[in-house]
C-alpha cells in the first residue's frame, strides 16, 4: 500500500512517459527519509516515484525538481544515473511534486564493511566510489547546461549559513557542542581556492547502485542536496560516514579491522580520489570532515523536527535518527585540525 494516489498517477504518466500502460502497484521504499521514494509496477515494465513529502516543509528543502534537472543533465556523462523520464509539477496529480525514473535493477550496499563481499570486492568497489567521485567533481558545467546550478562564491561561507539557518528553523532543543561547532567553523573557515564542481552533497555508499553480479557502480541515487560548491564537501561527507558505528543506523566503519577487510584508511582513499583526479591532497583536511558532521547534524534535525511534526516519511526511524545530532555535533569538534 502507498498514500499515492495511483490511478491519477497512472493517467498522468499514460500522457507524460513513453511506452508507459497501466494499471500500476507501487511499494514504498524503505529508504530516503527525505523524500518518500516508490517502485511502482504495472504490465509493461517498473518505474521508481520520488516525491515531495506532504506538509509545512522548509524552504528550499525537498526539491525533487533539482533532483531531476540533475540527473537529466548527466545522463550522457561518466556519472552513472537512472534515466529520468518525467516531472510533474502539479500537486493536484498526488498532493506534491514527484518525478518518475527508470527502475534500476542493481544492489544497494548499506553497510561499507561489506560483510559477504571478499576482501578484492572491498576494494573494487570502494575504489570505484573514488572513480565516480571523481567523475562527478569533473563534469564540465557549461557543457551539460549546469553553469547556472548553483551560486557564485565561497561554498562554505553559503553552506555554513544556509544550514545554520535550517538548524535553526527545526531546532528542537539546545546543544552545547552544536554552538561550539558553528562558533568554529565561522572562525576558521578557509579561503576560497577557487575549486567550483557539481557536488552531490550525499555522497556515499548506499546512496549507490552496484551490478548486482559486480562491482560496477550503475547508479548514484538521491541528489537532492546537490549543487555547485566545493568538492571536498563529498569527500569530507565519505570520511565523515565512516567515522559512525557499524551497523544500519550509524553504517560506518568506527571500530573494524579495515586492513582485514582490504577496506582502506581514511588518508589512503583521500589519496585515491585526488590521484583520480589529478590535484594535490587538501590542506586542513579537518576542517572539512568537520564542516560535514555539523551539516549531517543540520539535516537530521530537520528529520526530527519533521517526526514531531508528524511529516516524516518513516517516524520511528526518523526519531532515532534524530537522536544522532548531539553525537554528531561532538563528533564535528574531535576532527577540528
Amino acid at each position: 500500500m502507498s498514500d499515492l494516489d495511483l490511478s491519477s498517477v497512472a493517467v498522468w504518466m499514460t500522457d507524460n512517459v513513453a511506452g508507459f500502460e497501466g494499471p500500476l502497484t507501487a511499494t514504498k521504499f524503505d529508504v530516503g527519509q527525505s523524500n518518500p521514494t516508490f517502485l511502482l509496477e504495472g504490465p509493461k515494465g517498473s518505474y521508481v516515484l520520488r516525491r515531495k513529502p506532504p506538509g509545512v516543509l522548509l524552504k528550499s528543502a525537498h526539491a525533487v525538481d533539482r533532483e531531476f534537472r540533475v540527473q537529466s543533465a548527466l545522463a550522457d556523462t561518466d556519472v552513472p544515473v537512472p534515466q529520468m523520464l518525467a516531472l510533474c509539477e502539479d500537486d493536484a496529480i498526488t498532493g506534491s511534486m514527484f518525478y518518475v525514473m527508470e527502475h534500476v535493477k542493481g544492489r544497494n550496499i548499506d553497510d561499507p564493511s561489506m560483510p559477504d563481499a571478499t576482501n578484492a570486492e572491498r576494494a573494487a568497489i570502494i575504489t570505484e566510489m573514488a572513480r565516480v567521485l571523481a567523475a562527478i567533481h569533473s563534469v564540465d558545467l557549461e557543457g551539460v547546461g549546469l553553469s547556472d546550478y548553483g551560486p557564485p562564491g565561497n561554498y562554505y561561507e553559503r553552506q555554513l549559513a544556509r544550514w545554520t539557518k535550517q538548524y535553526r528553523a527545526s531546532e528542537t532543543d539546545s546543544i552545547p557542542a552544536m554552538e561550539t561547532l558553528i562558533d568554529w567553523l565561522g572562525a576558521e573557515m578557509p579561503e576560497d581556492d577557487g575549486q567550483r564542481t557539481l557536488v552531490h552533497g550525499d555522497y556515499r555508499i548506499d546512496n549507490m547502485l552496484f551490478a548486482e553480479d559486480g562491482t560496477e557502480c550503475l547508479a548514484v541515487l538521491d541528489w537532492e542536496l546537490s549543487t555547485l560548491g566545493h568538492p571536498f564537501a563529498d569527500l569530507a561527507g565519505v570520511i565523515m560516514q565512516w567515522q559512525m558505528p557499524v551497523g544500519p543506523e550509524g553504517r560506518g566503519l568506527a571500530g573494524v579491522d579495515r586492513a582485514a577487510l582490504g577496506l582502506p584508511k581514511d588518508d589512503a582513499f583521500v589519496d585515491l580520489y585526488c590521484q583520480m583526479r589529478g590535484i594535490n591532497r587538501p590542506d586542513r583536511f579537518g576542517y572539512y570532515v568537520a564542516f560535514a558532521f555539523f551539516r549531517m547534524a543540520a539535516i537530521l534535525q530537520g528529520v526530527k523536527k519533521r517526526a514531531l511534526d508528524g511529516n516524516a516519511s518513516n517516524p520511528e526511524k526518523a526519531l532515532r535518527l534524530g537522536a544522532y545530532v548531539p553525537r554528531f555535533a561532538e563528533m564535528g569538534l574531535e576532527a577540528r585540525a
